[in-house]
């Protein structure tokens, strides 16, 4: 009998103190019942969390011996702790899925399934999403299709970062660290067999979203102009089109003083018009650029990605960037674990 894989799941995690352990029971759950064809797991990535999220993980890494936690100095963000937990994950397939039970875990069978059958990329589509505003639904609908019209890169549409990846796409993730990150977006760049799985969003089981409007609105732009130059073209359009209005406009100015010189008033509301308009536009314009010399200004500064203050349950011989002060600890919470 061949040696079963393994498959590692990784969870951003950030404040769901509240969540935390009927998402563990579910997820175990799943994964117990897939011992008999794949070994697994479990790596939460705590991204600072300001209440008792890490102080849980670690109980549970104590009890579990294949949960391992990850705790980041300070809040990075989403798609950055997803990034660590894919950087320390050891799988030779690697599933993605936030804790707040919206994405059922019980879906990950199916995605370990249809990877099995040779797909490098088995994604969750959201046929319907349960307890979301209508203003949310329209606002993801219209991102999505916004989004495919502006890039090349075919990303699929309703889906989110609830995903199994193989390990040859891992492994071109790590390689890929720039600041500003859309792991969706990288994946379907990366290309590879890919396959989508419908399921029903489910309402959140507790507490309160972590991408409230703002940082959705921050989310999409980050989509955008990381995989397109498009919104750079629309600056050069809109450039060119006020331009030949402007022309127009003047030329009318022109002809309507010469033909009828005493019902023209002397220029200022044409002028204060024509200034306000094209001041806007340049404005505008330069606003997209400038978001673009942002993200090349991150970049070349070459900071870390993140900063991993503490770890949980880790195999010392297995994850030798472990400091050398902290083996100690971690191998008392190994053996603990077993």
């Amino acid at each position: 009998m061949s040696q079963k894989h393994l498959l590692s799941v990784v969870i951003p995690i950030y404040c769901e103190e509240q969540v935390i352990h009927e998402f563990y029971k579910r997820l175990k759950t799943v994964l117990v019942s897939l011992e008999q064809r794949c070994r697994h797991e479990i790596i939460f990535v705590d991204d600072g969390s300001s209440d008792s999220t890490l102080k849980i993980l670690i109980e549970i890494s104590k009890k579990d011996k294949y949960v391992r936690v990850i705790s980041l100095s300070r809040n990075f963000g989403h798609q950055i702790a997803i990034t660590a937990g894919l950087d320390i994950a050891d799988g030779d397939a690697v599933v993605v899925i936030d804790a707040d039970l919206q994405d059922p875990p019980e879906l990950i069978p199916e995605m370990d399934a249809k990877w099995e059958e040779g797909y490098k990329v088995v994604y969750g589509v959201r046929k319907k999403r349960k307890g979301e505003t209508i203003f949310k639904l329209l606002t993801a609908k219209f991102f999505y299709r916004i989004l495919g019209k502006l890039t090349k890169i075919e990303i699929p549409f309703d889906t989110g970062d609830f995903r199994l990846i193989d390990r040859v796409v891992v492994d071109v993730l790590k390689s890929i660290r720039e600041d500003d990150r859309y792991i969706r977006g990288l994946i379907a760049w990366i290309g590879f067999p890919h396959y989508g799985l419908e399921y029903e969003r489910d309402i959140r089981y507790a507490g309160e979203t972590k991408y409230p409007l703002g940082k959705m609105m921050r989310f999409a732009w980050d989509a955008i102009t990381g995989f397109s130059n498009k919104p750079l073209y629309l600056s050069s359009l809109f450039g060119i089109i006020i331009t030949f209005v402007s022309f127009l406009l003047i030329l009318w100015y022109l002809i309507n003083k010469f033909i009828n010189p005493e019902s023209s008033i002397p220029g200022w509301t044409s002028l204060i018009v024509l200034i306000l308009f094209l001041g806007g536009i340049q404005l505008f314009s330069l606003g997209i650029i400038g978001q673009y010399i942002g993200r090349i200004h991150r970049g070349i500064k070459h900071r870390p990605l993140y900063i991993i203050a503490e770890k949980y349950g880790f195999d010392n011989t297995k994850n030798k960037i472990i400091s050398e002060k902290k083996l100690s600890e971690n191998r008392r919470i190994s053996d603990i674990g077993e």
